[in-house]
């Protein structure tokens, strides 16, 4: 998930992977004592923002960690409608698409599943009107996002993770509207290269 660039966005597990590559390579070549590259690991393992994180290189002749969470090879956002409409069917939303301030989401005998992982926020804060009738809205958020959830159920169930950061930089989904004999789920996930990153950064350190 991105937003503009900013030294308050959260680093990814794969962004502390290669500042411990550097701060291996620095140990190695004598630029670091052990003593320092144990302190500087616990720094970055605790660290959360790029801001955290670039200090812990700065005194090193190696690239300072980017603040820029865009990469040229990315390709630019899907932009599809913000109304997503499912009557006896299912539609889902996933990959790199851009969120619009405000998505409207009618679902009636039907499935809707979005999946904010990989998308791109046009503002740090947006709306999921939500009208659910006799069907189901999934939803998979990333680590790192605030839920908020207005959305009322009759008959029916709102569950969303609860929330893993008080941290008031963080972008926020807001879920309204009402739910009825339906469910709408918000289950908080890596993708599948995030979770092979944070493994390899667990063993990067495991062996150190």
């Amino acid at each position: 998930m991105e937003l503009e660039n900013t030294p308050q966005l959260r680093a990814s597990d794969a962004d502390r992977d290669r500042v411990a590559e550097i701060l291996g390579d620095a140990l190695s070549e004598g630029r670091l004592t052990p003593e320092e590259h144990s302190e500087r690991l616990d720094r970055l393992y605790a660290a959360k923002t790029y801001a955290e994180l670039e200090p812990l290189t700065g005194d090193l002749p190696r690239p300072k960690v980017s603040l820029s969470k865009e990469e040229p090879s990315l390709p630019p956002p899907v932009r599809g409608s913000s109304d997503i409409q499912c009557f006896f069917g299912a539609a889902e939303r996933k990959g790199r698409w851009l969120v619009e301030p405000v998505t409207t989401v009618n679902c009636v005998f039907g499935g809707v599943d979005l999946d904010y992982r990989t998308a791109v926020l046009t503002q740090r804060e947006v709306v999921v009107n939500v009208s659910c009738i006799f069907g189901a809205v999934d939803v998979v958020v990333p680590p790192g996002v605030r839920v908020e959830s207005n959305a009322s159920a009759i008959f029916g169930a709102v569950d969303d993770p609860g929330n893993d950061t008080v941290d008031p930089h963080a972008p926020v989904i807001r879920f309204t509207g009402f739910i009825l004999f339906g469910a709408l789920t918000v289950k908080r996930k890596l993708t599948r290269e995030q979770r092979r990153a944070q493994r390899a950064a667990r063993r990067s350190r495991h062996h150190l």
